[in-house]
């Protein structure tokens, strides 16, 4: 498997779909694939998990959803990812670029950045097939990279003027 066969597989159509049918999607697309490839699928989505986990990409989640625990901030990468490669590697590289993202999944009309399990679809195809768990791979090391973000709003209006407008606090 190559990054580009990952970054086809994993990217959605549209900003705003439902991540139901999203998974969905995903799993189909993961079928057919020999074991092999699905270990490495998950390898490289662990890969793109782990170049994900920032502080500044958490600070970009805090300012959208108010994002606090580890376990959202696993589903908000995981949306980052079904984004597709080019709006991947804008957010991670500057996290406020999310701030020109004109459309979003929503949940009771506000912005839904998160998607569930994303990340372990392979490895639930794969234990079905083999009867046995991929080997595991941490999607980020101890504490995110960086350092942490402030929640003062001042200072996350001026680190993140873009993502400030779109979702004012």
């Amino acid at each position: 498997m190559t990054e580009s066969q990952f970054w086809e597989l994993v990217s959605r159509t549209s900003p705003t779909q439902n991540q139901t049918d999203l998974a969905e999607t995903l799993k189909q697309k993961l079928e057919p694939l020999s074991n092999q490839e699905l270990r490495d699928f998950d390898k490289i989505f662990g890969q793109q998990m782990r170049r994900s986990y920032s502080w500044t990409v958490w600070g970009a989640a805090y300012i959208i959803t108010g994002c606090d625990s580890e376990y959202a901030f696993a589903e908000f990468r995981c949306f980052l990812i079904s984004l597709g490669k080019d709006w991947y590697d804008k957010v991670v590289e500057s996290p406020d670029e999310l701030g020109h993202l004109t459309e979003w999944p929503e949940k009771d009309g506000y912005a839904y950045p998160f998607l569930d399990e994303y990340d372990l679809i392979a490895g639930q195809i794969y234990e079905e097939r083999v009867d046995d768990e991929l080997p595991y791979v941490p999607s980020g090391q101890a504490s995110p990279a960086g350092k942490k973000f402030s929640h003062k709003k001042k200072q996350l209006k001026a680190t993140y003027p873009l993502l400030s407008a779109a979702f004012p606090f």
